[in-house]
């Protein structure tokens, strides 16, 4: 499956991404807001899950590829997360450093936000982050999202959490 945009192609991750995602998610200031920066492992492993993830769902992270040169510059997707002890659908998103404030992660997201209305059943998206995470608050009010949460927790400290409806996105 590829998702098209008028930049990027978003489509399965694969082994042989490796490199590419390794150079995001082990990058400490990209990761910064997440529980922990990623080592080889964690990052074989993620995308594993994603690959199982397209199994079982038919959805997951994908990667995200410019279209002029096929480079991989990330991941964006949907998947299903524990949200205040809720199993919600959430799109996530990171961007390679020297790729952010190009509007890549808004362009990858409202991708993903219309592809979830048109191909499931969910009639509300989410993204969620930790209260410091502002460029990732950012990117979900530019996909559409208001703010409708915000709890503590153990992994965030605080958690915000954002959403848009299929009316709202209907109504766009």
């Amino acid at each position: 499956m590829v998702i098209e945009t008028e930049r990027l192609l978003l489509r399965e991750m694969t082994d042989e991404d490796f490199d590419a995602l390794y150079k995001v998610l082990a990058d400490t200031n990209i990761m910064q807001h997440y529980p922990y920066t990623f080592d080889e492992k964690r990052v074989r492993c993620w995308i594993e899950r994603n690959i199982e993830r397209y199994r079982v769902f038919g959805f997951g992270l994908w990667a995200v590829c410019l279209k002029e040169t096929d480079e991989i510059i990330g991941d964006c997707g949907l998947t299903m997360q524990i949200v205040n002890g809720e199993i919600k659908p959430e799109i996530g998103y990171h961007i390679r450093a020297d790729k952010q404030r190009k509007g890549y992660a808004k362009e990858a997201a409202i991708a993903v936000r219309d592809w979830t209305f048109n191909n499931t059943p969910f009639n509300v998206i989410y993204s969620y982050m930790k209260h410091t995470n502002e460029p990732s608050a950012k990117t979900a009010v530019s996909y559409g999202c208001k703010q409708i949460d915000e709890f503590a927790d153990e992994i965030n400290e605080i958690t915000k959490v954002f959403a848009i409806s299929r009316d709202e996105w209907i109504k766009r």
